[in-house]
């Protein structure tokens, strides 16, 4: 018997994903898992060859960080599968945004610690040394294994960044874009470590104090940028695209349909970011005052979901004029 070349539908709650939607998710379930895989690797053998470089310790850390957005995606993943219930009507979609928020404030709380401690050792004057090490019995210097370390881990993530923007976009699912975000800038920490490990062998100690300060400063700013986007999306900003640079088009796209109905006059919608879906408040003038039946508002309702896959729940209101924010 042939297998069918069809997709199991997923369902969040009780949406259900377009087949596009539903290998996208599963793609970038795959990419997380393979993601935690490289990362254990990777912060093993960061850890190996530590050492006493600043540079190093915060390059480790940062690795031990990445964990944070990957595990937040696959958990929301998980919670947002779950029904609606009498407790929580609305669905479980706002665990995107929780783990989005965990996320940045992880980043920017260790980030912040990473600073001071640089700082720290910068102005005190540390001197760190890097040995040497008995390596199949030939007596090598440290700092180029970190070198090494460093030099080979930091073009997988970039690659991977790259594909994870792509998914996220389609799935307007902004944990898996800051996590792809934070991927493509690892090549920065990479060169930075590299830098400071450099620094110790010429003599130039500060290079290192400085280079763990720079990396750190990369972390805060992941965690600032994101802590950001998380607090504003569940304080119900306007709906914005998933690497909130512009507002989402769908509400204009939701409204545009609206107003073509014969019986309107006018339309405007409130668009609430759930996570990977909007739900929508939709305001409508009727013609001539003329309230439509409720038939009519359930063929307009279905006709707003039918607009794009994100679209899943819409209220329509009938008022006398539009609400002054819409």
């Amino acid at each position: 018997m042939g297998r069918s070349s069809k997709t199991t539908p997923v369902r969040l709650g009780h949406t259900e994903l377009p087949e596009r939607q539903t290998e996208v998710l599963r793609r970038a379930i795959r990419l997380e898992w393979i993601t935690i895989g490289f990362l254990v690797v990777t912060a093993t053998l960061v850890f190996l060859v530590l050492g006493n470089s600043q540079a190093m310790k915060s390059a480790w850390i940062e690795d031990l960080l990445s964990f944070i957005p990957p595990i937040a995606f696959l958990v929301a993943i998980r919670v947002n599968r779950l029904a609606p219930t009498r407790r929580h009507p609305y669905g479980y979609y706002r665990s995107v945004g929780v783990g989005h928020l965990v996320a940045a404030v992880a980043l920017t709380g260790m980030g912040a610690y990473l600073i001071v401690d640089s700082a720290i050792g910068l102005f005190s004057g540390e001197h760190p040394t890097i040995g040497t090490v008995d390596l199949f019995g030939n007596v090598i210097w440290l700092g180029w294994l970190m070198i090494g370390v460093m030099a080979v881990t930091a073009v997988p993530p970039v690659i991977v960044g790259r594909i994870k923007m792509k998914l996220a976009r389609e799935l307007h699912d902004k944990v898996l874009y800051a996590d792809a975000d934070m991927n493509k800038a690892d090549w920065m920490t990479s060169i930075g470590t590299i830098v400071g490990v450099s620094g110790i062998g010429l003599g130039l100690w500060w290079l290192d104090a400085s280079a763990a300060i720079f990396i750190a400063g990369s972390i805060v700013s992941d965690g600032v940028r994101n802590l950001k986007s998380a607090v504003l999306d569940l304080m119900d900003e306007r709906a914005t695209t998933f690497d909130e640079k512009k507002p989402h088009p769908l509400t204009a796209e939701v409204e545009d349909y609206l107003r073509g109905l014969h019986w309107v006059a006018e339309a405007g919608c409130r668009v609430r970011d759930e996570g990977h879906v909007f739900h929508i408040e939709a305001f409508v003038v009727p013609r001539k005052r003329r309230l439509p039946s409720l038939d009519t508002l359930e063929e307009a309702r279905d006709g707003c979901a039918d607009v794009d896959w994100k679209v899943h729940d819409v209220v329509i209101v009938p008022v006398s004029k539009l609400p002054d924010v819409v």
